[in-house]
């Protein structure tokens, strides 16, 4: 599929302009007949740097695939055909990156292919999970039901970073303005103050002295700090992406205060939320496991879940790893082996998912009463190291006159 640029005038006689996803340049002229503009100029720029940018600055967020799954489970729902579901798909995406995608998808399915197949061609944007879901819609013949279930778990998902994202929103705002703060006074207010007491040549206290030489320190060396900062920045993400390092911040996640049982409620509420997904699509247990292995977000995890699909291929049952590990609550193990006898384990993958989408619910509405005494602790801090550096110095000569 090639991106054109256009310009032309509508039916109203205005001046139109903007740019379209077809096979062709003929095709795309038709598409912009059909909305009724008459084109006068057309391009095509998907190799132009032009291009190459709108896909840059246009990446496809979760938000786009929510709103993708949902429509394209609606039409198929009502019974419309899949090639020209996705045609109207099309029309109706304003990310230009997945317009392109969707009428690839479009063209190649319309060619014979599966949809799942073409999907699978473009990992970026189509997950494995996602992949794995529509193949086995398209097995059973049911892929109006696999797709709406589907849409249904990627909102809840997308709903619940969503929660979380807006509960980061004020302490990371309080955090970064104490920083911004800090360090204005640091490299422009606290000079000019000081540079005053030590023309006294009183004694100072040591509070003071500690800050007048931080203060140097980060007026005569603001450039090399800036520089050290990201090469710290950088080395981390490349430390990240070793086996190493993703276990020593996986590792950290779960054990930081506060956050730590956060983020345990999270992987297990998508490892729950993908396996049963996954089953009731039907797929078949262990290949649901290798999927979700890779879905879950967390090497512990992730681990963790491939140790149980090399204990059921053994002959064991699926609880028995999960009741070994530390990072799994004690209910979850037994839930499952209740669901094992009882032959409904997608169902009690689903009381659990619901159960630890309540407690992280819970969590994040009271996480900004739990960061307000942490954040007013930090911010006492600093103004007492103000106070003490600069006010009680400056009180301390007025006192002798």
């Amino acid at each position: 599929m090639s991106i054109f640029r256009y310009s032309g005038e509508n039916k109203n006689g205005r001046k139109s302009m903007g740019s379209v996803v077809a096979n062709s340049k003929n095709d795309a002229i038709l598409r912009l007949q059909k909305k009724e503009i008459r084109v006068k100029k057309i391009n095509d720029i998907t190799d132009s740097v032009e291009g190459k940018f709108l896909r840059f600055i246009s990446p496809v967020k979760t938000k786009d695939m929510v709103i993708f799954t949902r429509q394209f489970s609606v039409m198929v729902s009502s019974n419309v055909p899949v090639v020209e579901s996705l045609m109207i798909l099309v029309e109706q995406t304003k990310n230009i990156t997945l317009k392109n995608l969707i009428s690839e998808i479009a063209y190649e399915v319309d060619s014979g292919d599966f949809l799942s197949d073409s999907m699978a061609r473009k990992p970026k944007v189509f997950s494995n999970f996602f992949v794995n879901i529509v193949r086995s819609g398209e097995t059973s013949g049911k892929l109006d039901d696999v797709l709406n279930y589907l849409a249904d778990e990627m909102e809840k998902a997308y709903d619940t970073t969503s929660k979380i994202k807006t509960a980061m929103i004020y302490p990371i705002f309080v955090v970064a303005g104490l920083v911004a703060v800090g360090i204005v006074l640091m490299v422009y207010v606290i000079p000019n103050i000081t540079s005053i007491l030590t023309q006294t040549g009183a004694q100072l206290p040591l509070s003071t002295r500690i800050v007048i030489a931080t203060s140097n320190f980060l007026k005569n060396y603001f450039i090399g700090i800036l520089i050290f900062l990201v090469l710290v920045f950088f080395g981390i993400r490349a430390y990240t992406r070793t086996y190493g390092g993703k276990l020593f911040f996986d590792t950290l996640k779960l054990k930081m205060p506060i956050f730590g049982k956060l983020f345990k409620y999270i992987y297990i509420m998508r490892f729950s939320r993908s396996l049963s997904t996954l089953l009731k699509g039907g797929v078949t247990i262990t290949k649901s496991l290798e999927i979700v292995a890779e879905v879950v977000g967390n090497i512990i995890y992730k681990e963790l879940i491939l140790d149980t699909l090399e204990s059921i291929n053994d002959g064991n049952s699926f609880s028995e790893e999960f009741e070994k590990s530390d990072y799994m609550p004690k209910m979850v193990p037994q839930m499952i082996a209740v669901g094992e006898r009882t032959g409904k384990i997608d169902s009690v993958l689903d009381k659990i998912n619901d159960f630890y989408t309540r407690e992280s619910d819970n969590m994040l509405n009271n996480l900004g009463k739990l960061m307000e005494p942490i954040i007013m602790v930090i911010m006492g801090v600093g103004v007492g190291i103000m106070v003490a550096a600069v006010l009680l110095p400056m009180y301390n000569l007025a006192s002798q006159f």
